[in-house]
C-alpha cells in the first residue's frame, strides 16, 4: 500500500510494519541475512536527551569573548613515556584502509592534524598516506591481525587493542571480495577478490590475565613510550572497564552501539550491544570505584554528531571522545551532490548504507580507482578540521554556560534528562524533579 493513502480503514501494523514485511521477502528470496554499513537506525534513548542547566542566580557563567575554557587532554600518562597530548577532546576513531580508499584515509590524517588531535588506523595496516599526514596516529592491533606488522607498531603514537566494536560486540568485521584489490590483499596477506572475514577474539589469549601479558609484549616492542589503549564495544561495560585496567591500559575506549561499522550483520547492528548513553556511567562507576578516574582516560564513542553530544559525554565523567561516522559524513559521505549517482545503485543521498560493495560515488567507502578519484583528500581534510573546531566551539560554548573554565569540568550535576529512561541510563535527574530512576536514598 502506498504512503500517500488516505484511505481511514487502512491501519499499518505496528509490528509488521511495511520494512519489516519487506525484509521477511528479502529473506525469503535470498536465504540470505542482510549485511550492511553505518550503525544502529532504530531510535535509541541518546544525549538528545539530556539537556545543560545553564548559569542564572546559583552559577556563575563566563565570559566567551575573553575568558578561556580549556579544551586540552592527555591521554595516557598512566605509564607511557611519551603519552599523547591533543589540543581537543575529538579524536578520529579507528577504520581500516580497505573499508575505506586510501584518499579518505589520508583525508582523515590531515583533518585531525590540522584541529590538533588524533586518528586511528583500523584493521588492514598503516598505509603510507595516513602515516604521512598523521602528526598524531593511533595504531590498532585486532583479532585478524590483518596488516600488522612490528615496523609499523613502532611507529604509531599509541596502539589500541581492540576487543570489541559498538556496532558488533561479540562479532567480526567483513570486507567482500569486491574491495580486496592487489593493494588491500598485499597488506593483509590474503588472495585478491576473496571474501575475508576478521576474527571475534583474539587468537592468543582467553581472558584478561592473558590480555595482561600481551599489554607487557607490546610495552617491550615500543620499549614503554606510547599508551596502551583497549577498545571494548558497549555491553557488561562495569566489569570490562575494571578488566581492562586491571590489565594494565592506559587509556579505555568504550564504543556504543550507534558506533558505525564497514559491514556486518543488520541483526548484529540493530540487536546486540547498549546505548552510548547508557555505558558511558557505568565505565565512570567502574573507574572511580578503583581510585582510576581521570588516571586511566576514558573515550566514549558511537552516534557523537555535534558539540552538544562531546560536551555531555564529557559531563558524565568522559575524558575525550572519538568519531567515526560524522567524521566521513564531513569528508563527504552521503553527500547530496551525488544523489543521481547513489539512486542508480539503489539508494539515496542519506541512506547510503552498502559500504560493503565498494560502490560508494563520493569516493570513500571503496577500492574503485575512478570514484576514489572524486575525493580530493586535502579539500576533504580541510573540510573534516572544520568540522572538529565547529564541534570543539560548541562544547566549549555550552562549559562557559555552565560557569566551567575546562571542559573536563562539566559534571552530571550540570545535567537533566527529559525521558525517564534517559534518566535511568545517565543517572541524572529527571527535568524539574531531584528523581533518579533506580537510584537508592
Amino acid at each position: 500500500m502506498s504512503n500517500d493513502t488516505h484511505n481511514p480503514n487502512l491501519r499499518e501494523s505496528a509490528t509488521f510494519d511495511r520494512s519489516t514485511m519487506a525484509e521477511i521477502r528479502r529473506a525469503a528470496e535470498t536465504g540470505i541475512y542482510d549485511i550492511r554499513g553505518f550503525g544502529a537506525k532504530r531510535k535509541l534513548p541518546h544525549f538528545d536527551d539530556l539537556l545543560f542547566l545553564g548559569a542564572s542566580m546559583s552559577r556563575y557563567p563566563l565570559e566567551g569573548y575573553r575568558e578561556t575554557c580549556n579544551t586540552s587532554v592527555t591521554l595516557g600518562d598512566r605509564f607511557a613515556k611519551k603519552p599523547i597530548k591533543l589540543d581537543i577532546p575529538v579524536t578520529i576513531a579507528g577504520m581500516s584502509f580497505g573499508a575505506l580508499s586510501a584518499n579518505a584515509k589520508e583525508a582523515l590524517g590531515r583533518g585531525a592534524s590540522m584541529a590538533g588531535t588524533s586518528t586511528t588506523t583500523g584493521d588492514g595496516g598503516m598505509t603510507p598516506e595516513e602515516r604521512g599526514q598523521s602528526k598524531k596516529l593511533v595504531y590498532q592491533y585486532l583479532p585478524s591481525r590483518y596488516g600488522m606488522n612490528p615496523d609499523d607498531l613502532r611507529k604509531a603514537d599509541a596502539i589500541e587493542i581492540v576487543l570489541g566494536q559498538g556496532a558488533k560486540p561479540g562479532g567480526g568485521g567483513m570486507l567482500l571480495g569486491q574491495k580486496i584489490t592487489d593493494r588491500v590483499a598485499q597488506m593483509r596477506n590474503l588472495p585478491k577478490g576473496i571474501d575475508q572475514r576478521s576474527a571475534c577474539r583474539h587468537p592468543d589469549w582467553t581472558g584478561p590475565d592473558d590480555l595482561a601479558i600481551k599489554i607487557l609484549e607490546l610495552r617491550e616492542i615500543t620499549d614503554w613510550q606510547v599508551p596502551i589503549y583497549i577498545k571494548v564495544g558497549a555491553t557488561r561495560t562495569y566489569y570490562d572497564v575494571k578488566l581492562a585496567v586491571k590489565a594494565g591500559a592506559d587509556v579505555i575506549v568504550v564504543d556504543g552501539m550507534q558506533g558505525g561499522t564497514a559491514a556486518t550483520q543488520d541483526v548484529f547492528i540493530e540487536h546486540v550491544g547498549i546505548p552510548t548513553l547508557a555505558a558511558i556511567p557505568q565505565a565512570v562507576q567502574a573507574l572511580q570505584e578503583m581510585g582510576m578516574h581521570r588516571k586511566v582516560q576514558l573515550i566514549v564513542s558511537g552516534g557523537i554528531r555535534n558539540g552538544a553530544d562531546v560536551a555531555k559525554c564529557m559531563a558524565l565523567g568522559a575524558d575525550a571522545v572519538a568519531i567515526g561516522t560524522a567524521a566521513l559524513v564531513a569528508l563527504g559521505c552521503n553527500d547530496p551532490k551525488w544523489d543521481d549517482e547513489f539512486k542508480k545503485i539503489g539508494s539515496a543521498a542519506g541512506y547510503y548504507d552498502d559500504y560493503q560493495e565498494g560502490k560508494d560515488p563520493a569516493g570513500i567507502s571503496t577500492q574503485d580507482p575512478e570514484l576514489m578519484k572524486r575525493l580530493d583528500p586535502v579539500d576533504a581534510g580541510r573540510r573534516l578540521a572544520n568540522y572538529l573546531r565547529v564541534l570543539t566551539l560548541e562544547a566549549q560554548t555550552l562549559a562557559r554556560a555552565c560557569g566551567k573554565n575546562d571542559l573536563r569540568n562539566l559534571e552530571p550535576e550540570d545535567l537533566v534528562a527529559l525521558t525517564v529512561e534517559s534518566a535511568a541510563m545517565a543517572r541524572v535527574p529527571l527535568a524539574g524533579t531531584t528523581w533518579v530512576p533506580g537510584q537508592k536514598f
